[in-house]
């Protein structure tokens, strides 16, 4: 994985896709270009840089395939954020490496929990977080799109392993 700047081209390309894919899925109908570029305005991505956050881009074979950001919400907790994987790369085993990545930059900014919020119907994402090692917690935010939220100790080793492709 790596670090890279949420406003790099490659960055801003798996953006724009992670949220045409999340809010087309919500309308169940395409999201047009002003859709997204509203979505992204001030979504908080800045954050997601040292001290308060980290944003990574995951390749393939010298390709960006995906992306994913941190954020510390307190002292104790990283919340895990935009993570996504294009259709293209999915099945590769790059989720996996994509999360345990997301979860070490976690806990180099200090975080011991990750924590993270998603939408009942993004089922594919909830299957990946309890695959490795995310179970149900109790609501800590709200907001129009949250309706389930995971969490997971750092450190614990659990889930299935990927194949490591992804780097």
């Amino acid at each position: 994985m790596h670090t890279e700047g949420h406003d790099g081209p490659d960055a801003t390309a798996l953006r724009r896709e992670y949220y045409d894919e999340v809010a087309s899925r919500y309308w169940k109908r395409p999201a047009t270009e002003a859709e997204i570029d509203e979505g992204l305005t001030n979504d908080g991505v800045e954050l997601l840089t040292p001290p308060t956050g980290q944003f990574l881009v995951a390749r393939f074979e010298g390709r960006p395939a995906g992306c994913g950001g941190v954020l510390l919400l307190d002292g104790e907790r990283a919340e895990l954020t935009r993570v996504f994987l294009r259709p293209s790369f999915r099945g590769l085993g790059g989720a996996g490496a994509l999360l345990r990545a997301l979860e070490e930059a976690a806990a180099e900014l200090g975080a011991r929990r990750m924590v993270l919020n998603t939408r009942l119907d993004l089922i594919e994402a909830r299957t990946l977080y309890t695959r490795h090692g995310y179970a149900e917690i109790p609501a800590y935010c709200e907001g129009p799109y949250m309706e389930i939220w995971y969490g997971k100790e750092l450190g614990a080793r659990q889930g299935v392993p990927g194949n490591g492709d992804m780097a």
